[in-house]
């Protein structure tokens, strides 16, 4: 009995001429470029396939990627909690101390000290080398910056403003070698000059006696003197003290309280003594006069 259909040529045979196709194919292509725009159909074709073969991958990166976040999230949440108690705490305790000085004032008959006013501003750029360190914020006229008006982090004073824009103004850190503030020792008001040194993390005292109770770890902050910069906020810590007779004066340095290699956000300041407030603040207080009118 005859098979159906007739058996083909052997493997062996299916496999050479593959082989020779495949080499005319290779040839063609190269030397003439031929399947140029057969493969930008293939690729085209192709093209929905690999994105759906991706698909895996990539919801998986993406579910690594959210719980990575989430992870991140509930970690700086708890950290923000205890923060917060600590604050929370700080506050309280400096609730009760303010109203004893407050009747210790009384007692005294001594002025209170006036509330001082208060923005938030953003670092925009820095310009930090050995002969000038500034930095330039997104706050300016329109907000009621003005010149020489005192700037602080989270930690400590920070600089002045030297250059006012409409919308942003320019601030020379007290690091920089042009740069002086009058401090004094919280722990025994001993009064100075801290000038900066050219670098982020070093001031220096200027023409500190011998005889001057200063020592390492002293807190300086500001005297208020000049009227610049509020009193009390802190300036730096002393971390070296040389006593050496052979000079005329002691040497002392001291470290920025302010982290003014990684600032990013600023406070500006409005002391009391200034006639001139925030615009909000003047806007607010023509909404309050238009209220009452009403």
């Amino acid at each position: 009995m005859n098979p159906l259909f007739g058996r083909g040529p052997s493997i062996q045979t299916r496999m050479t001429l593959a082989v020779i196709l495949s080499i005319v194919l290779i040839f063609v292509d190269h030397k003439h470029d031929g399947f140029k725009q057969v493969r930008v159909f293939l690729n085209s074709l192709v093209s929905p396939l690999q994105y759906a073969a991706n698909i895996p991958q990539n919801l998986l990166d993406l579910t690594t990627t959210s719980l990575a976040f989430r992870s991140q999230l509930i970690e700086e949440n708890d950290r923000l909690t205890e923060q917060h108690l600590i604050l929370s705490e700080r506050l309280q305790r400096m609730a009760f101390i303010e109203r004893e000085n407050q009747r210790l004032r009384a007692l005294l008959k001594s002025p209170a000290r006036e509330v001082v006013d208060k923005m938030v501003t953003e670092v925009m750029s820095v310009e930090s080398n050995r002969s000038s360190q500034q930095v330039v914020i997104n706050r300016g006229s329109l907000h009621g910056v003005y010149l020489g008006q005192p700037v602080l982090d989270d930690q400590g004073i920070v600089g002045q403003v030297i250059s006012v824009g409409s919308t942003t103004s320019r601030v020379l850190l007290i690091s920089d070698i042009t740069h002086s503030i009058p401090i004094r020792v919280a722990r025994n008001s001993v009064r100075s000059i801290a000038s900066g040194a050219g670098y982020l993390q070093r001031m220096e005292l200027n023409h500190v006696p011998h005889s001057a109770d200063i020592k390492m770890g002293d807190l300086l902050v500001t005297s208020g003197l000049g009227g610049r910069f509020p009193e009390g906020y802190p300036v730096a810590k002393v971390s070296q003290v040389d006593s050496n007779p052979s000079l005329p004066f002691a040497k002392v340095v001291a470290e920025p309280v302010a982290k003014l290699e990684r600032i990013r956000y600023l406070l500006l300041l409005w002391p009391p003594n200034v006639e001139q407030k925030p615009i909000f603040e003047a806007i607010e207080q023509i909404v309050e006069q238009a209220e009452e009118l009403l």
